[in-house]
């Protein structure tokens, strides 16, 4: 298992709901910082795995918002055609594919870029508290489950003569899905964190959710920076837990 694996992350600056141009209702830009890694550690073929994993992980996480938010009564990812787990309807151009091709052949050490989020429309929404706090949970918890469905299969194949190829495909799945659901669970805007605690706090404490959600993306770089590495123990002892394998 390659060292130096930090943390995956998936960040989304979303715009405040329009009310001048429609345009904007299904506008979302976000953020993943893809894999930071020890290059001695990670040949070429590695690295594009690695990737594959995250985005086809990623895919499955906004899929499962669009399907939650769908569940209480809002079509918007429907209706744009983004309830598909083709990630070709899921990348952007230059954040998914340009940006971190360029990274990897000027060996940058790490990889960063963006995608585009699956819309939801929180105003369709039956119950607009626990509908958003479902709809954020739903794309953690669909790490959490891949995490763990992958985790018995190494956990059950222990007594059976498999390739390293198998450990090392399946514990990344493990890793790479249990590094986004952690990061997520940060209650920073615009993480899904966030969402989950602003829809259990009470109505007084509005004042502090648009603090928040003003500063959020310089508290997320500040938490990025100087505190993403207490994240680590957290997603190494679920590996663990998960797996049998240490890290």
């Amino acid at each position: 298992m390659p060292v130096g694996l930090n943390f995956v992350a998936r960040v989304r600056l979303e715009y405040p709901p329009p009310t001048i141009e429609p345009l904007f209702e299904m506008t979302h830009i976000f953020t993943i910082i893809f894999l930071c890694y020890h290059r001695n550690y990670m040949n070429a073929i590695d690295t594009i795995f690695y990737v594959l994993v995250l985005l086809f992980s990623i895919v499955i996480h906004e899929v499962s918002h669009g399907f939650m938010a769908e569940y209480f009564g809002d079509n918007t990812a429907r209706n744009a055609g983004r309830l598909t787990l083709n990630p070709i309807r899921h990348l952007d151009l230059f954040g998914s594919v340009i940006l971190p091709i360029i990274l990897i052949v000027v060996r940058a050490p790490f990889l960063f870029g963006w995608a585009k989020p699956v819309p939801y429309n929180p105003d369709n929404l039956r119950n607009l508290r626990w509908g958003t706090f479902f709809v954020a949970f739903a794309g953690v918890l669909s790490n959490i489950f891949l995490a763990l469905v992958f985790g018995l299969i190494i956990r059950f194949s222990f007594n059976f003569s498999l390739s390293e190829n198998f450990y090392f495909v399946t514990s990344t799945i493990v890793l790479v899905n249990l590094a986004l659901a952690i990061f997520n669970l940060v209650p920073i805007p615009p993480l899904d964190g966030s969402k989950i605690l602003f829809s259990l706090l009470p109505g007084q404490a509005s004042a502090f959710q648009k603090f928040m959600e003003r500063y959020g993306f310089a508290l997320l770089l500040f938490f990025i920076a100087f505190f993403s590495e207490y994240l680590f123990p957290i997603i190494s002892f679920l590996y663990i837990a998960f797996t049998g394998l240490a890290i």
